[in-house]
């Protein structure tokens, strides 16, 4: 990454500790101010996820950074996979994923696991499929996060990231610059408890490197068949690549 930014700018944590503080703190209004904020669009992207990952008919699917478990459901909704599990630093996020599902008829084939993707609690070539819906970038360290990922997939397993990305072509680069930098802040100091939360996911984005500077990325740790493709006019792109 080529300038690391964090949450909390004055705060002796580190950026992990930042990142978990700071979901924790907007569990509660997370699913919505998504919603807002990618104007629905998240719901379609994470859908062709889905649709990829579905096409591998996987037994075993990890879905990392999985927040209020939006993802891991619908895995467990579309997919005929035995195992699924959610894991995320926030156990704020947790909490609220594990309500979710209290209650379901998938609730056995579903797990979420308070974890560190640095260091996955799983042994080697665990997961035939793994997923990263818009929390890689908030990896302390990218390559060593991307390392355990390798592990613990299984050879020929599917890897598939969603992430935020910014926009090269006009007038779309300068139309998400003024979304991005102005408007965005302020919805998120409108409807979340956390003032800063907004600004630093904006900022993360920006800095977060997409396209074929993360396919070299990836490549270097060892991952083949690495491709990209952009949506919604590039602010997000859908990585897949496999072992």
């Amino acid at each position: 990454m080529e300038k690391k930014v964090t949450p909390y700018k004055e705060s002796q944590l580190n950026k992990k500790q930042q990142v978990e503080q700071m979901f924790d703190t907007i569990s509660s209004n997370y699913d919505g101010l998504n919603r807002v904020i990618s104007l629905g669009s998240d719901i379609k992207w994470r859908k062709k996820v889905i649709d990829l990952v579905a096409e591998k008919k996987p037994q075993s699917i990890l879905d990392i950074a999985t927040g209020t478990g939006d993802l891991a459901i619908q895995f467990a909704q579309e997919t005929k996979a035995s195992k699924i599990v959610g894991l995320d630093l926030s156990e704020g996020m947790l909490s609220v994923a594990r309500k979710k599902v209290a209650e379901s008829s998938f609730a056995k084939t579903l797990e979420f696991v308070k974890g560190d993707s640095e260091a996955l609690p799983f042994d080697e070539n665990s997961f035939d499929a793994i997923t990263v819906s818009f929390g890689i970038r908030n990896f302390e360290n990218l390559e060593k996060g991307l390392s355990e990922i390798y592990r613990v997939l299984k050879p020929g397993g599917i890897f598939v990231i969603l992430e935020t990305s910014v926009p090269t072509k006009f007038p779309w680069k300068q139309g998400y610059h003024i979304y991005s930098k102005g408007i965005l802040p302020i919805i998120g100091k409108l409807f979340s408890k956390d003032k800063v939360a907004y600004r630093y996911l904006s900022e993360s984005a920006s800095v977060f490197p997409f396209g074929e500077k993360l396919n070299n990325i990836l490549r270097k740790i060892g991952f083949i068949e690495v491709k990209n493709k952009p949506q919604t006019l590039g602010v997000a792109t859908i990585y897949t690549a496999t072992k």
